[in-house]
């Protein structure tokens, strides 16, 4: 042990400012909500393609993902969306390679992307009540119906193009 005080300690309020701080981060939480969100670009380097999805209830080709739920890491929700849409597993830590601002969604929703090379697919993703289909596709094959924010992501990692800040 170093002897150097545990930081969560440090900064854990008690009494009335604790109250005080907590009752505000109530208030912002109530005033000012916010979503989040997380997308992941799979990436098969060796097929040099890209896994996407067909939602049972929008239009289009998209990158797999969904909302952080409330006690929930980026990097965890990020690996159950993948389990759920794609039977994808992480074999490594991914990339997060931006965060956008979804507006199309509401005034408060963030989009954090990530780039996934090491993973692991159980078995190919079966239709269900949410997806549609699930495949993989090579970069220079990609659905027509690929939706213009999942096109826009693949050229922001692939191309030149530097990332948006809006989804």
């Amino acid at each position: 042990m170093t002897g150097s005080p545990d930081l969560e300690e440090v900064f854990h309020q008690t009494g009335w400012p604790g109250l005080r701080a907590r009752l505000f981060h109530l208030y912002f939480l109530l005033r000012r909500p916010m979503t989040l969100g997380v997308r992941g670009l799979v990436y098969d380097r060796a097929s040099n393609s890209v896994f996407l999805i067909r939602h049972t209830y929008v239009p289009g080709w998209q990158l797999p993902g969904g909302g952080v739920e409330s006690g929930e890491t980026l990097l965890e929700a990020l690996a159950r969306e993948l389990a759920e849409e794609g039977n994808i597993a992480l074999t490594a830590t991914p990339v997060l390679k931006s965060m956008h601002f979804n507006r199309r969604s509401s005034r408060r929703d963030h989009v954090g992307l990530y780039l996934i090379e090491a993973f692991s697919q159980a078995a190919p993703k079966l239709p269900d009540h949410e997806i549609a289909e699930a495949a993989f596709f090579p970069l220079d094959r990609l659905p027509e119906a690929t939706t213009r924010a999942t096109l826009l992501r693949i050229e922001e990692i692939f191309g030149e193009k530097p990332a948006s800040a809006y989804w």
